[in-house]
C-alpha cells in the first residue's frame, strides 16, 4: 500500500492513526533518506500513544529513546550511525523489540542479521519539498491484519 502525504501535519496524523492499532510487542521499521520523515512519523506514533510529539527528538547519538509514560511504551531505535549490526546486539536491542512496548527503528535496514521476523516495514521517500511517498510492507500474520486495518481507515 502506498500514500502519499502531502506535509509534516498529515504524516502526524497518519502515524497516530496507525499507534492507535498498535499492541504490545509490535515493531514498526522505518526505512527512507535523511530528511525523508522518520523521526516525523515516530512523532505521531508517540502522539498516537499518548506521548507528547515534542517529546521525541532523534536518538542518532544515543541509538536508543525509551518513553514509558504512555498507554504503551515507545522504544525508539535510530539506527543511522550504525556500522555494524554487533553494535546493536550490544545493547541488548531483544529486550526492547518483544513484548515490552511498540519498538520504532529508524534506519531498519541496518538491523542485517538482526531483522525480526515479523514486523511492519514503511518506507518514506521524499516527493517534493513537502510531499512524501509511504509504502507499507507487512512481513508476518499480524502485520498483514494490520495493514488490512490500515487500509481500511486511510485512503491511498
Amino acid at each position: 500500500m502506498i500514500f502519499v502525504s502531502h506535509s509534516e501535519r498529515q504524516t502526524r496524523m497518519l502515524a497516530k492513526k496507525i499507534a492507535a492499532l498498535l499492541k504490545l510487542g509490535d515493531i514498526i521499521c522505518l526505512t527512507g533518506d535523511l530528511g525523508s520523515g522518520k523521526t516525523v512519523f515516530t512523532k505521531g506514533i508517540a502522539w498516537g500513544l499518548g506521548i507528547a510529539p515534542e517529546k521525541i527528538v532523534s536518538p542518532t547519538f544515543v541509538l536508543l529513546r525509551q518513553y514509558e509514560q504512555s498507554r504503551i511504551p515507545l522504544f525508539h531505535f535510530d539506527l543511522y550511525r550504525v556500522a555494524h549490526s554487533r553494535q546493536i546486539s550490544e545493547v541488548g536491542y531483544e529486550e526492547y523489540m518483544f513484548d515490552a512496548g511498540v519498538t520504532v527503528v529508524e534506519w531498519a535496514e541496518r538491523l542485517g542479521v538482526l531483522m525480526p521476523e515479523s514486523y511492519l516495514k514503511i518506507s518514506l521517500r521524499i516527493v517534493s519539498d513537502k510531499s512524501r511517498a509511504l509504502t507499507f510492507t507487512a512481513r508476518g500474520n499480524r502485520y498483514s491484519a494490520l495493514l488490512r486495518q490500515l487500509h481500511a481507515i486511510i485512503k491511498p
